[in-house]
Protein backbone atom coordinates (compact mmCIF):
# COMPACT_ATOMS: atom_id res chain seq x y z
CA UNK A 1 0.00 0.00 0.00
CA UNK A 2 1.37 3.40 -0.85
CA UNK A 3 0.95 6.22 1.26
CA UNK A 4 1.15 9.60 0.68
CA UNK A 5 4.23 11.11 1.83
CA UNK A 6 2.22 14.87 2.83
CA UNK A 7 -0.60 12.83 4.76
CA UNK A 8 -0.36 13.37 8.35
CA UNK A 9 -0.17 10.14 10.35
CA UNK A 10 -1.46 8.74 13.52
CA UNK A 11 1.80 7.16 14.76
CA UNK A 12 2.16 4.90 17.32
CA UNK A 13 3.83 5.83 20.76
CA UNK A 14 4.21 4.80 24.29
CA UNK A 15 5.29 1.52 25.21
CA UNK A 16 3.12 0.56 27.57
CA UNK A 17 0.43 -2.24 26.00
CA UNK A 18 -1.66 -2.44 28.70
CA UNK A 19 -2.26 1.54 29.31
CA UNK A 20 -6.42 1.90 29.18
CA UNK A 21 -8.02 3.61 26.82
CA UNK A 22 -9.67 6.04 29.81
CA UNK A 23 -7.80 9.19 30.85
CA UNK A 24 -6.84 9.33 34.34
CA UNK A 25 -7.03 12.86 34.45
CA UNK A 26 -9.35 15.97 33.53
CA UNK A 27 -6.70 17.63 31.51
CA UNK A 28 -6.71 14.07 29.11
CA UNK A 29 -10.56 14.03 29.37
CA UNK A 30 -11.75 15.10 25.82
CA UNK A 31 -14.65 16.98 25.34
CA UNK A 32 -17.40 18.90 27.91
CA UNK A 33 -15.68 21.31 28.49
CA UNK A 34 -17.95 23.66 30.50
CA UNK A 35 -18.19 20.81 33.02
CA UNK A 36 -14.53 20.02 33.15
CA UNK A 37 -13.91 23.10 33.85
CA UNK A 38 -16.64 23.65 36.50
CA UNK A 39 -15.22 20.06 38.05
CA UNK A 40 -11.60 21.51 38.29
CA UNK A 41 -12.50 24.50 40.25
CA UNK A 42 -14.62 22.10 42.79
CA UNK A 43 -11.93 19.91 43.19
CA UNK A 44 -9.31 22.38 43.74
CA UNK A 45 -11.48 24.71 46.25
CA UNK A 46 -12.33 20.74 48.10
CA UNK A 47 -8.75 20.20 48.03
CA UNK A 48 -7.54 23.29 49.50
CA UNK A 49 -9.91 23.14 52.26
CA UNK A 50 -9.16 19.49 52.94
CA UNK A 51 -12.75 18.42 52.31
CA UNK A 52 -14.95 16.27 50.62
CA UNK A 53 -16.04 17.17 47.33
CA UNK A 54 -19.91 18.01 47.12
CA UNK A 55 -22.37 15.12 45.35
CA UNK A 56 -22.13 14.80 42.06
CA UNK A 57 -24.99 14.15 39.58
CA UNK A 58 -23.90 12.83 36.19
CA UNK A 59 -26.68 12.48 33.64
CA UNK A 60 -27.06 11.97 30.13
CA UNK A 61 -27.36 9.36 26.81
CA UNK A 62 -25.29 6.07 27.53
CA UNK A 63 -21.81 5.95 26.50
CA UNK A 64 -20.46 9.43 27.13
CA UNK A 65 -18.27 8.89 30.37
CA UNK A 66 -20.04 9.27 32.81
CA UNK A 67 -18.42 6.46 34.71
CA UNK A 68 -15.45 7.06 33.31
CA UNK A 69 -15.81 10.87 34.87
CA UNK A 70 -16.64 9.60 38.19
CA UNK A 71 -12.99 7.76 38.13
CA UNK A 72 -10.91 11.15 37.11
CA UNK A 73 -12.82 12.81 39.85
CA UNK A 74 -11.65 10.29 42.23
CA UNK A 75 -7.74 10.57 40.75
CA UNK A 76 -8.18 14.49 41.01
CA UNK A 77 -9.24 14.44 44.98
CA UNK A 78 -6.83 11.59 45.33
CA UNK A 79 -8.70 9.53 46.84
CA UNK A 80 -10.25 6.07 46.65
CA UNK A 81 -13.61 5.07 44.64
CA UNK A 82 -16.06 2.33 45.24
CA UNK A 83 -18.32 1.50 42.39
CA UNK A 84 -21.58 -0.08 42.47
CA UNK A 85 -25.02 0.23 40.21
CA UNK A 86 -28.47 1.32 41.25
CA UNK A 87 -30.05 -2.84 41.07
CA UNK A 88 -26.85 -4.42 42.79
CA UNK A 89 -27.37 -2.44 45.51
CA UNK A 90 -30.94 -4.63 46.93
CA UNK A 91 -31.23 -3.51 50.58
CA UNK A 92 -30.24 -1.58 53.45
CA UNK A 93 -27.67 -3.71 54.86
CA UNK A 94 -25.38 -3.62 51.40
CA UNK A 95 -25.63 0.00 51.49
CA UNK A 96 -24.65 0.56 55.18
CA UNK A 97 -21.52 -1.98 54.66
CA UNK A 98 -20.48 0.18 51.50
CA UNK A 99 -21.04 3.50 53.42
CA UNK A 100 -19.12 2.37 56.45
CA UNK A 101 -16.26 1.09 54.20
CA UNK A 102 -15.41 4.48 53.12
CA UNK A 103 -12.39 6.68 54.25
CA UNK A 104 -12.51 10.19 55.09
CA UNK A 105 -13.44 11.89 51.52
CA UNK A 106 -13.75 8.58 49.45
CA UNK A 107 -16.08 8.32 46.79
CA UNK A 108 -18.91 6.17 46.26
CA UNK A 109 -19.81 5.68 42.59
CA UNK A 110 -23.69 4.34 42.25
CA UNK A 111 -24.09 3.95 37.79
CA UNK A 112 -28.12 4.00 37.25
CA UNK A 113 -28.67 5.29 40.64
CA UNK A 114 -32.51 5.78 39.80
CA UNK A 115 -32.90 2.03 39.69
CA UNK A 116 -32.70 1.83 43.27
CA UNK A 117 -35.28 0.97 45.63
CA UNK A 118 -37.31 3.49 47.47
CA UNK A 119 -35.99 1.91 50.67
CA UNK A 120 -32.71 1.95 50.14
CA UNK A 121 -33.11 5.43 48.82
CA UNK A 122 -34.77 6.87 51.87
CA UNK A 123 -31.52 5.07 53.73
CA UNK A 124 -29.22 7.09 51.49
CA UNK A 125 -30.73 10.34 52.32
CA UNK A 126 -29.10 11.13 56.39
CA UNK A 127 -25.93 9.82 54.85
CA UNK A 128 -26.08 11.91 52.16
CA UNK A 129 -26.69 15.40 54.03
CA UNK A 130 -25.85 14.68 57.48
CA UNK A 131 -23.40 11.93 57.23
CA UNK A 132 -25.44 9.65 59.18
CA UNK A 133 -26.67 6.13 59.11
CA UNK A 134 -30.37 4.89 60.52
CA UNK A 135 -30.22 1.50 61.62
CA UNK A 136 -33.88 0.70 62.79
CA UNK A 137 -34.24 -2.30 65.17
CA UNK A 138 -38.01 -3.79 65.88
CA UNK A 139 -40.86 -3.00 64.66
CA UNK A 140 -43.85 -0.56 65.60
CA UNK A 141 -43.58 0.35 69.27
CA UNK A 142 -41.05 -1.48 69.99
CA UNK A 143 -39.11 -0.02 67.39
CA UNK A 144 -35.49 1.73 67.78
CA UNK A 145 -33.30 3.86 65.71
CA UNK A 146 -29.14 3.37 66.04
CA UNK A 147 -27.73 6.67 63.97
CA UNK A 148 -24.26 5.24 63.02
CA UNK A 149 -21.62 8.28 62.03
CA UNK A 150 -20.19 8.26 58.56
CA UNK A 151 -16.84 9.36 57.08
CA UNK A 152 -17.60 12.55 54.87
CA UNK A 153 -17.82 10.81 51.27
CA UNK A 154 -18.59 12.19 48.00
CA UNK A 155 -21.08 9.75 46.60
CA UNK A 156 -21.27 9.97 42.53
CA UNK A 157 -24.26 9.13 40.94
CA UNK A 158 -25.02 8.34 37.05
CA UNK A 159 -28.08 7.97 35.13
CA UNK A 160 -29.33 8.16 31.68
CA UNK A 161 -32.71 8.76 33.26
CA UNK A 162 -32.57 11.90 34.94
CA UNK A 163 -36.31 12.37 34.88
CA UNK A 164 -36.73 8.91 37.13
CA UNK A 165 -35.20 10.35 40.15
CA UNK A 166 -37.45 11.20 42.63
CA UNK A 167 -37.01 15.33 43.90
CA UNK A 168 -35.57 14.63 47.04
CA UNK A 169 -32.60 12.54 46.07
CA UNK A 170 -32.02 14.84 43.12
CA UNK A 171 -32.23 17.86 45.38
CA UNK A 172 -29.10 16.41 47.75
CA UNK A 173 -26.83 16.62 44.88
CA UNK A 174 -24.53 19.76 44.86
CA UNK A 175 -23.12 19.30 41.68
CA UNK A 176 -25.45 18.56 38.66
CA UNK A 177 -24.00 17.99 34.73
CA UNK A 178 -25.68 17.05 31.95
CA UNK A 179 -23.46 14.89 29.61
CA UNK A 180 -24.69 15.70 25.49
CA UNK A 181 -23.23 14.25 22.54
CA UNK A 182 -19.72 15.09 21.52
CA UNK A 183 -18.93 17.30 18.27
CA UNK A 184 -16.80 16.31 15.54
CA UNK A 185 -13.72 18.13 16.36
CA UNK A 186 -13.87 16.64 19.79
CA UNK A 187 -14.83 12.70 18.25
CA UNK A 188 -11.82 12.92 15.81
CA UNK A 189 -9.31 14.04 19.39
CA UNK A 190 -10.43 11.34 21.09
CA UNK A 191 -10.08 8.81 18.39
CA UNK A 192 -6.30 9.97 17.82
CA UNK A 193 -5.20 9.78 21.53
CA UNK A 194 -6.84 5.87 21.81
CA UNK A 195 -5.17 5.05 18.50
CA UNK A 196 -1.96 6.04 20.13
CA UNK A 197 -2.85 4.08 23.06
CA UNK A 198 -3.89 0.91 20.89
CA UNK A 199 -0.33 1.64 18.88
CA UNK A 200 -1.96 1.83 15.65
CA UNK A 201 -1.28 4.33 13.01
CA UNK A 202 -4.32 6.20 11.54
CA UNK A 203 -4.31 8.86 8.89
CA UNK A 204 -6.73 11.96 9.27
CA UNK A 205 -8.90 11.07 6.90
CA UNK A 206 -9.26 7.56 8.43
CA UNK A 207 -10.01 9.07 11.56
CA UNK A 208 -12.36 11.60 10.69
CA UNK A 209 -14.60 8.73 8.46
CA UNK A 210 -14.91 6.37 12.08
CA UNK A 211 -15.72 9.68 14.35
CA UNK A 212 -18.42 10.67 11.72
CA UNK A 213 -19.96 7.27 12.30
CA UNK A 214 -19.62 7.21 16.05
CA UNK A 215 -23.12 8.55 16.92
CA UNK A 216 -21.12 11.18 18.75
CA UNK A 217 -20.99 8.74 21.47
CA UNK A 218 -17.10 8.06 22.98
CA UNK A 219 -18.28 4.42 23.22
CA UNK A 220 -19.37 3.71 19.71
CA UNK A 221 -16.18 5.59 18.70
CA UNK A 222 -13.94 3.32 20.77
CA UNK A 223 -15.34 0.45 19.82
CA UNK A 224 -15.37 1.39 16.15
CA UNK A 225 -11.71 2.19 16.42
CA UNK A 226 -11.13 -1.80 17.82
CA UNK A 227 -12.83 -3.60 14.65
CA UNK A 228 -11.26 -0.92 12.23
CA UNK A 229 -7.38 -1.77 14.03
CA UNK A 230 -8.55 -5.91 13.37
CA UNK A 231 -9.81 -4.87 9.95
CA UNK A 232 -6.74 -3.04 9.00
CA UNK A 233 -4.01 -5.44 10.64
CA UNK A 234 -5.60 -8.49 8.37
CA UNK A 235 -6.34 -6.75 5.29
CA UNK A 236 -4.54 -3.31 4.99
CA UNK A 237 -0.75 -3.73 6.69
CA UNK A 238 -2.37 -2.43 9.89
CA UNK A 239 -2.51 1.35 8.43
CA UNK A 240 -6.21 2.89 9.04
CA UNK A 241 -6.99 4.84 5.64
CA UNK A 242 -10.35 6.41 4.23
CA UNK A 243 -10.60 3.13 2.04
CA UNK A 244 -9.95 0.89 5.03
CA UNK A 245 -12.33 2.53 7.63
CA UNK A 246 -15.23 2.94 4.84
CA UNK A 247 -14.59 -0.82 3.99
CA UNK A 248 -14.39 -2.23 7.57
CA UNK A 249 -17.35 -0.17 8.62
CA UNK A 250 -19.14 -1.29 5.28
CA UNK A 251 -18.34 -4.75 7.09
CA UNK A 252 -19.61 -4.07 10.37
CA UNK A 253 -22.62 -3.01 8.51
CA UNK A 254 -22.76 0.59 10.18
CA UNK A 255 -23.60 3.49 7.65
CA UNK A 256 -22.52 6.62 6.85
CA UNK A 257 -25.04 7.92 9.26
CA UNK A 258 -23.61 5.41 12.22
CA UNK A 259 -26.63 3.72 11.86
CA UNK A 260 -26.82 -0.41 12.57
CA UNK A 261 -28.84 -3.36 11.54
CA UNK A 262 -31.10 -2.72 14.41
CA UNK A 263 -31.02 1.40 13.70
CA UNK A 264 -32.54 0.15 10.38
CA UNK A 265 -34.64 -2.33 11.46
CA UNK A 266 -36.67 -0.24 14.31
CA UNK A 267 -37.39 2.32 11.01
CA UNK A 268 -37.67 -0.47 9.04
CA UNK A 269 -41.06 -2.03 10.75
CA UNK A 270 -42.50 1.24 11.27
CA UNK A 271 -42.01 2.70 7.64
CA UNK A 272 -43.23 -1.21 5.86
CA UNK A 273 -44.71 -3.10 8.36
CA UNK A 274 -46.71 -0.29 10.54
CA UNK A 275 -46.89 1.96 7.07
CA UNK A 276 -45.79 5.03 9.04
CA UNK A 277 -48.41 5.55 11.60
CA UNK A 278 -47.89 5.55 15.24
CA UNK A 279 -46.24 2.25 16.97
CA UNK A 280 -45.91 1.84 20.33
CA UNK A 281 -42.62 0.92 22.32
CA UNK A 282 -43.77 -2.40 23.36
CA UNK A 283 -44.96 -3.06 19.52
CA UNK A 284 -41.91 -2.36 18.21
CA UNK A 285 -39.75 -4.26 20.62
CA UNK A 286 -41.87 -7.34 20.14
CA UNK A 287 -41.52 -6.90 16.29
CA UNK A 288 -37.36 -6.69 16.30
CA UNK A 289 -36.93 -9.05 19.48
CA UNK A 290 -35.55 -6.44 21.42
CA UNK A 291 -36.02 -4.99 25.13
CA UNK A 292 -38.48 -2.19 24.78
CA UNK A 293 -36.07 -0.48 28.00
CA UNK A 294 -33.21 -0.94 25.26
CA UNK A 295 -34.58 0.90 22.47
CA UNK A 296 -35.55 3.98 24.09
CA UNK A 297 -32.28 4.20 26.05
CA UNK A 298 -30.10 3.35 23.25
CA UNK A 299 -31.44 3.48 20.00
CA UNK A 300 -34.42 6.23 19.91
CA UNK A 301 -32.35 8.93 20.90
CA UNK A 302 -29.96 9.13 18.04
CA UNK A 303 -32.64 8.61 15.76
CA UNK A 304 -34.27 10.98 17.41
CA UNK A 305 -31.15 13.62 17.22
CA UNK A 306 -30.66 13.03 13.67
CA UNK A 307 -34.83 13.83 12.65
CA UNK A 308 -35.20 9.99 11.71
CA UNK A 309 -37.73 9.58 14.64
CA UNK A 310 -39.92 11.54 16.67
CA UNK A 311 -42.07 10.60 19.86
CA UNK A 312 -45.75 11.32 19.77
CA UNK A 313 -48.58 11.00 22.44
CA UNK A 314 -50.13 7.87 19.92
CA UNK A 315 -46.44 6.34 19.11
CA UNK A 316 -43.56 6.20 17.70
CA UNK A 317 -42.98 7.58 13.95
CA UNK A 318 -40.56 7.41 11.84
CA UNK A 319 -39.90 10.73 9.23
CA UNK A 320 -39.62 11.03 5.51
CA UNK A 321 -36.11 11.60 5.83
CA UNK A 322 -35.95 7.90 7.30
CA UNK A 323 -37.60 6.44 4.38
CA UNK A 324 -35.41 8.49 1.99
CA UNK A 325 -32.55 7.31 3.97
CA UNK A 326 -33.40 3.67 4.15
CA UNK A 327 -35.02 3.47 -0.04
CA UNK A 328 -38.50 2.73 1.64
CA UNK A 329 -41.80 3.46 0.72
CA UNK A 330 -43.24 6.57 2.69
CA UNK A 331 -46.76 7.18 3.39
CA UNK A 332 -47.76 10.79 4.95
CA UNK A 333 -50.49 12.12 6.87
CA UNK A 334 -53.01 11.83 4.16
CA UNK A 335 -52.29 7.98 4.03
CA UNK A 336 -50.49 8.77 0.64
CA UNK A 337 -47.19 6.97 -0.33
CA UNK A 338 -44.35 8.04 -1.77
CA UNK A 339 -41.48 6.51 -3.39
CA UNK A 340 -37.65 7.23 -3.59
Amino acid sequence: MTIDPSTRLISPIGDDDDESLRPKRLADYVGQETIKEQLAIAIAAARARGEALDHVLLHGPPGLGKTTLSRIIANELGVSIKTTSGPAVEHQGALASMLTSLNSRDVLFIDEIHRLNRIVEEALYPAMEDFMFDIVSGRGTMANVLRLPLKRFTLIGATTRAALLTGPLRDRFGLVFRLDWYDLPAMQQLLERAARVLKVTMEDLGGQEIAQRSRRTPRVALRLLRRVRDYAQVMAEGIITLEVARDALKALGVDELGLDELDRRILDVILTRFKGRPVGLENIAASIGEEADTIMDVYEPYLIQIGFLQRTPRGRIATEEAARHLGVPYYDANDQLRLF
